[in-house]
């Protein structure tokens, strides 16, 4: 956190806050003395989380833009306002192209993983006006910096998510509300259930989660709007650099 930075009585809502990131983070801020409200699906996991780390919990299917208004409806009826907003609801995809294409696989992944982002900052950022300013920090993944031969679907969802913050982020930043992402590579969440074993024998290391909180947090209180910051293991949360693209050039005469 930079210096002279405070969550105390900051008001933070954390969607997909049952487990993983969400939790986590959730711990963390409480800790520091944030109110925090989870947003989860998962209504019992859900209210344990929110139980064990003194916090707010309210059922919400992110694919629904009415849960996303209700979610920040209660945040600010319970707390006074908002003030950060992790949107971090997402899931694996369970679905390839061609011959391995489910429509409904597909549909949910993309409702979850990008749509849920979309109709989050659209509910978040009127109540943050309304506090003089705010933050926003999505979940997309290294999936949305290069190519996934294995998952081109999720590569869709999360490249959205890219596009998204660093496009929203130099808008509402003159209003004060910042907009970032968070890209991690292979975390120790459900996420990776699946093939956890496969890459432990590929020697590929696994993320620690805290160590992804510590580039949740930093977001939350950054000063930049529409930057997606990496995590990689053994190498400390960082600003993703991406190159600009060519300009036009004029025709020879």
């Amino acid at each position: 956190m930079l210096p002279g930075m405070s969550f105390a009585e900051k008001v933070v809502l954390i969607t997909g806050g049952a487990n993983g990131f969400g939790r986590a983070t959730g711990a963390r801020v409480a800790g520091e003395g944030a109110h925090v409200v989870l947003a989860d699906i998962e209504e019992e996991a859900g209210r344990e989380a929110a139980a064990e780390i003194g916090a707010e919990f309210i059922h919400c299917d992110v694919r629904d833009p009415d849960a996303s208004e209700a979610a920040v409806d209660f945040a600010v009826s319970r707390f006074g306002g908002l003030d950060i907003a992790f949107l971090n609801a997402g899931i694996s995809t369970g679905c390839g192209l061609v011959e391995s294409f489910d429509l409904e696989l597909y549909r949910r992944a993309m409702q979850i993983n990008l749509d849920g982002v979309v109709f989050g900052i659209n509910a978040a950022v009127p109540a943050m006006r309304k506090r003089g300013g705010g933050a926003i920090v999505a979940t997309a993944s290294l999936a949305g910096l290069t190519s996934v031969p294995f998952d081109p679907i999720y590569a869709a969802n999360k490249h959205g998510v890219v596009g998204l913050v660093r496009s929203a982020g130099p808008v509402y930043e003159l209003e004060n509300i910042r907009i970032n992402g968070i890209c991690p590579g292979f975390a120790d969440t459900r996420i990776i259930d699946g093939f956890k074993e496969g890459l432990v024998s590929e020697g590929i290391p696994i993320i620690e989660v805290e160590h992804v909180v510590n580039g949740i947090v930093d977001l939350m209180v950054s000063p930049e709007s529409g930057v997606c910051h990496f995590v990689q293991a053994g190498m400390d949360p960082q600003e993703f650099r991406f190159r600009n693209i060519p300009g036009p050039k004029a025709a020879e005469a």
